[in-house]
């Protein structure tokens, strides 16, 4: 599903990000990406989105050489991934109901189909009554579930989660968790940059460590491996 070969990513400011990175991530797999800050984790995760494009090397989704993609199509690919932020990135004069429904207003999807999908998400974070709400009188927890259930919501083949629960309180990051896990056991991919050392090693996923633009540790039920 996600591929990437020996691939490099230098910034124009001579800032070199990945250093030959070569991994495979498979459908349905649930991934963290650990480092200490600066290591390469924001850019591995651009990459997969296609903020991004390698300097040199191979980045594939779904067999699609990404840097070969013209920029018309790129929303086609961003269409089958979900991406979740540290800070919502909601739209603050929309309703919750909007902001998620825009995602599907934006592929031209049928309101009849808006409306029950929308509903069908708000279910999963459990935001059913607070669908008229603006962003604004919700908590910070309340605001990552919506940013969920906009990711979501148009199915995506895989979710990827950039430091999702850096600005929650441990309950609340633990509540955000619990609905990563029911989305990964949907079947969708999961990858998420986490600095949460708790999290990681008590769920137990694949863990890719990355430092200095390399992989330095990839395993399959891995632990967070450094001291927060």
């Amino acid at each position: 599903m996600i591929v990437m070969k020996d691939v490099h990513k230098k910034y124009p400011n001579g800032v070199t990000a990945l250093n030959g990175i070569t991994v495979n991530i498979d459908k349905g797999e649930f991934v963290y990406v650990v480092g200490p800050s600066g290591a390469g984790k924001s850019t591995f995760i651009k990459l997969i989105y296609r903020e991004e494009k390698p300097t040199t090397g191979i980045v594939k989704i779904n067999n699609i050489n990404t840097s070969e993609l013209k920029e018309k199509n790129v929303p086609y690919l961003r269409r089958k991934i979900g991406v979740v932020f540290q800070d919502f990135k909601l739209l603050p004069k929309l309703s919750v109901y909007e902001n998620i429904a825009f995602a599907l207003e934006v592929i031209e999807e049928s309101p009849r189909n808006i409306r029950k999908r929308v509903m069908e998400v708000l279910d999963l974070v459990d935001l059913k009554n607070k669908a008229r709400f603006l962003p604004s009188e919700l908590s910070g927890g309340e605001q990552q579930r919506v940013s969920i259930a906009r990711a979501i919501v148009n199915k995506p083949e895989i979710v990827i989660a950039d430091e999702p629960t850096g600005n929650l309180d441990p309950e609340t990051s633990w509540e955000i968790m619990r609905v990563f896990e029911e989305i990964s056991e949907r079947g969708t991919t999961m990858i998420m940059a986490t600095h949460s050392k708790e999290i990681v090693n008590k769920m137990k996923k694949r863990v890719i460590a990355i430092e200095d633009g390399i992989i330095v540790r990839d395993e399959s039920r891995g632990d967070y491996g450094y001291e927060n």
